[in-house]
């Protein structure tokens, strides 16, 4: 299988969603590929492990994209080998009152991870710029001085939310935390094929709502405001990656290889070294020990 180089998916200049494939083509079966993402996976655990010892960087890593595009699976499947105790996953669903009493950033600074952790923000502080453009009534929610109506919601609102965020995000990269943000980039086609599976298959129908219908019908809209969000967003502190999406075993692999190969150009991550005048005495703590 030909290897990921994580320079294919970033963004790095203005990108056109439609030009871009939702599938990566190749040879690899679905095996192939899964054994392929279990390698990386190990790498990352171990890459973990050294990185909480380390404990002056901590890692944010944020997935977007439509309904059905996989995020919670490739979470599960991705970080499955990490240590619970260095990776947490926050799921940003529609604020609650507690929320909404703060302002809209102020859920994603309390969520983001400590020192030598890892934090995966499945729907991320992006939905500020994507769902409320869809669904601008939404922003009467948050109860904003001079937001009287959806008609006070001007284009220089938005310039400014997409302002704060990249404020955000440059804060929070001068503190230590590294910062990838993928976006699963699934076809429409696809999308109708996953949520007819939901329906099919008696285990996934939890999953369907009638509400993923109401979204579908809004989706040249969310293409539209993505490509915009991300080609004014993605940075070289906060880089925006565009994963395929259509091929779920592929994606996965995509998002752990990039973090993995990006990761390890931070050569100072290494494992703390004991004081040498504690190996020194590491004969006596020996036999303190086989005496107790």
């Amino acid at each position: 299988m030909k290897s990921i180089d994580p320079n294919d998916f970033k963004v790095t200049e203005k990108i056109s969603l439609e030009k871009i494939p939702t599938l990566l083509k190749t040879k690899a079966d679905d095996d192939e590929k899964v054994a392929k993402l279990d390698e990386v996976q190990a790498k990352l655990s171990d890459l973990q492990d050294v990185m909480y010892a380390h404990n002056k960087y901590s890692v944010l890593i944020c997935f977007q994209g439509m309904d059905t595009s996989g995020k919670d699976s490739l979470i599960r499947e991705v970080f499955k080998e990490f240590n619970p105790r260095g990776v947490v996953v926050h799921s940003f669903k529609t604020p609650n009152s507690s929320e909404l009493e703060h302002d809209y950033l102020w859920r994603h600074y309390i969520a983001l991870p400590e020192k030598g952790k890892f934090a995966i923000f499945n729907r991320t502080h992006y939905e500020n710029v994507l769902v409320t453009r869809v669904h601008p009534e939404y922003v009467l929610n948050e109860n904003l001085p001079d937001i009287n109506s959806v008609e006070d919601i001007k284009p220089k609102f938005w310039k400014k939310r997409i302002e704060q965020i990249n404020n955000f995000e440059k804060h929070v990269a001068e503190n230590g935390t590294i910062i990838f943000k993928f976006y699963l980039h699934l076809s429409k086609d696809e999308q109708r094929d996953r949520l007819l599976r939901r329906l099919e298959k008696g285990k996934h129908n939890w999953k369907f709502s009638p509400g993923d219908l109401k979204e579908r019908e809004h989706w040249d809209e969310y293409q539209k405001y993505y490509q915009q969000a991300i080609n004014k967003t993605s940075t070289s502190h906060a880089p925006w990656y565009i994963v395929p999406a259509d091929d779920k075993e592929m994606s996965r692999y995509i998002v752990a290889k990039i973090i993995w190969e990006e990761m390890k150009k931070y050569t100072d991550i290494k494992e703390p070294e004991l004081d040498e005048k504690i190996k020194a005495n590491f004969d006596v703590y020996k036999k303190e020990l086989e005496k107790s």
